[in-house]
């Protein structure tokens, strides 16, 4: 059934049409490139189009089909049948992929039994932020997005595919998966996640000892016997960092099967979703119900999950990724659609860091299908979009369930199970989304409040000036930092290092807190999916390597942050300011080396800023494809 929409809530309405006219020359550009990818699918008008693979030449489908044996192997050469890509972010590193060992089977025998072939199209990297948090990996983290996006265009780049299916969970590799997909946009995808592990530890008490450990009072055995006791199977980490946030944004924009994102690892129903995602790709490959990507991800869909985003205090590496995101659809999305969004939509669940609840407390409270129900009611979400399981995202107000004849999707309940965790929008923990934008002197830049209590939002206090997390720690282990003090960690930015994410600094800075000290954190540089209770200023643009003022700060000077107000300065003269030399700068090429990063210095200097995504590709300009015109087939 589909209920009646509520009429779209008018701030909602004016930030989807003022991104729809800014994004105009560039989603026509993008739609124009995408329509004219030979050869056309097969649409209710020219059901019997051919297969992709179908154009190519014996010598090149030979090579195709080469390995393949049985059933496949007369498949992939009659060229009849749709063809799915499989694209997988598997590794047993990550117990938030582990999972996917067994999935390419599991999708081959679904996909044969729906009428289509699918193949192994081609594996992309995934590392580990939890691994490499604090240390020189991290700064290759962000890159690895657009490293997966490549991987991903190079997977789909032998045209043999009509749809794809796209295995990923956790930080950048969703995001990256994402937009190698959107370079192929005329190919149906579904997302296929592989659910969160059992809830571990509280985390109430994971941050406690994470903060008993900062101060001496707990040894390392007590540390990661804790971490090990939160992170501990299969699955997903169940706190709400970026990984999880993916998951959400995804589902309530349209590419997950309803339901898909927090079914844990090894369960029947898991099995019997993942087997659904390849019998639907086929279905939607071609013919009347053929939903290409570049159909789901338009400007109303990259709104509903920046409102979904906004709603649940989400990761605000996402200011970052559904930017990039937009952009590779043609789409140009801004921080202040950001801000003004938050101002409207009311944060209705707490999980933790927001609240000490987990995601699977979430789920289980109604989840995402209680989420975009009362969300919808609101006018807060648009209904009117196409989804890979249909036209509408009512279908996403039901939830899977395994019935007599198999998977089946029924209605939820209109109430949360539990308004500790998941509240109606007509009762919200807070008015607003608690994602703000801060702009001054200083430049502009993020900050999340939803973790921080409202005492906290304002604090004028003198800098310290650190270039990376290593001279902080230092610092506050010599007992340097137990005052007020902003603390000001720079040449962080994507240009200077990649833009590692800085989570390590949580615990120390929470200690400053406790002590009864204000305290806040101003850096070019991510804060990560888990920032919390400290007031975290981050992705400061312009970073400080790019000439931003950030690197005129020295030691001592009043800084004044103000979240509620949106405003951040340094409390200098214009004058004074403006004459200074910037401090010390990140390091040159023949510094950033090891662990790897010297295979990422072209990167390094190709990066935009954070606030156009941080990314290291052009966006999609209007006049290098032709005449625009529209995508083929859904809407």
């Amino acid at each position: 059934m589909n209920p009646t929409a509520a009429q779209v809530h008018p701030v909602v309405a004016e930030v989807t049409d003022r991104i729809i006219t800014r994004s105009a020359e560039t989603r026509a550009a993008y739609l124009a490139r995408v329509a004219s990818t030979p050869p056309a699918p097969s649409t209710p008008s020219a059901p019997s189009a051919p297969t992709a693979r179908a154009g190519l030449g014996c010598g090149n489908l030979a090579h195709g089909f080469a390995a393949c044996s049985g059933p496949d192997r007369l498949a992939v050469r009659g060229a009849s049948k749709p063809g799915i890509a499989i694209v997988s972010a598997y590794n047993d590193l990550l117990s938030a992929h582990q999972p996917f060992a067994s999935y390419p089977d599991l999708l081959k025998s679904a996909a044969r039994e729906a009428g289509g072939v699918a193949q192994f199209a081609g594996g992309v990297p995934a590392m580990c932020d939890g691994i490499t948090q604090g240390r020189a990996g991290m700064e290759l983290s962000l890159f690895s997005r657009d490293v997966i996006a490549m991987a991903t265009g190079i997977a789909l780049a032998h045209d043999m595919f009509d749809g794809t299916l796209l295995l990923g969970v956790c930080d950048k590799i969703v995001p990256g998966l994402l937009i190698g997909a959107l370079s192929f946009g005329n190919l149906p995808a579904i997302l296929v996640p592989a659910g969160p592990m059992t809830s571990g530890l509280p985390n109430k008490e994971k941050v406690r000892v994470r903060q008993a450990h900062a101060e001496g009072k707990a040894s390392r055995k007590d540390l990661l016997d804790a971490e090990s006791a939160s992170y501990h199977s299969p699955g997903t980490c169940t706190f709400y960092g970026t990984a999880n946030s993916n998951q959400l944004v995804v589902e309530v924009m349209g590419l997950h099967l309803p339901g898909a994102s927090f079914v844990h690892p090894g369960t029947p129903l898991r099995k019997a979703l993942t087997e659904e995602a390849a019998r639907r790709i086929v279905a939607i490959s071609r013919g009347e119900q053929y939903t290409p990507v570049s159909a789901v991800i338009d400007e109303r869909a990259v709104v509903n999950g920046l409102v979904a985003l906004l709603a649940t205090g989400g990761s605000t590496n996402h200011t970052l990724h559904l930017v990039a995101i937009a952009a590779a659809a043609g789409i140009t999305l801004t921080w202040d659609d950001f801000a003004d969004l938050s101002t409207v939509v009311p944060l209705i669940a707490s999980v933790y860091p927001n609240g000490s609840a987990d995601i699977n407390h979430f789920h289980a409270a109604g989840g995402v299908q209680f989420l975009v129900g009362t969300l919808l009611d609101a006018g807060l979400l648009d209904e009117d979009v196409h989804t890979v399981a249909g036209k509408g995202l009512h279908r996403y107000r039901q939830e899977p369930v395994l019935g007599e004849t198999g998977l089946e999707w029924r209605e939820v309940p209109t109430r949360s199970l539990d308004e500790s965790v998941l509240r109606p929008c007509s009762r919200p923990f807070s008015p607003d989304g608690g994602l703000r934008m801060v702009r001054g002197n200083l430049g502009r830049a993020v900050i999340k409040v939803s973790a921080i209590d409202p005492h906290h939002r304002a604090i004028r206090a003198p800098a310290r000036v650190f270039g990376s997390q290593a001279e902080f720690d230092a610092a506050f282990t010599a007992g340097e930092l137990d005052r007020d003090v902003v603390v000001v960690i720079r040449n962080q930015g994507p240009r200077a290092n990649g833009m590692p994410e800085l989570h390590g600094l949580t615990p120390a800075l929470g200690v400053l807190l406790d002590r009864g000290h204000r305290v806040a954190l101003v850096t070019d540089g991510r804060m990560s999916g888990a920032s919390g209770k400290i007031p975290a200023v981050i992705h400061v643009t312009p970073e400080a390597a790019a000439g931003g003022p950030l690197a005129k700060v020295i030691d001592g000077d009043l800084v004044r942050l103000d979240a509620d107000a949106g405003e951040l300065d340094v409390l200098v003269s214009a004058a004074e300011f403006a004459a200074r030399e910037p401090g010390e700068g990140p390091p040159d090429d023949a510094t950033w080396v090891g662990t790897g990063r010297e295979l990422f210095t072209t990167l390094r200097r190709a990066v935009g800023p954070a606030e156009t995504g941080a990314g290291v590709f052009g966006p999609v300009t209007p006049g290098h494809f032709g005449a625009a015109t529209t995508a083929t087939g859904a809407r």
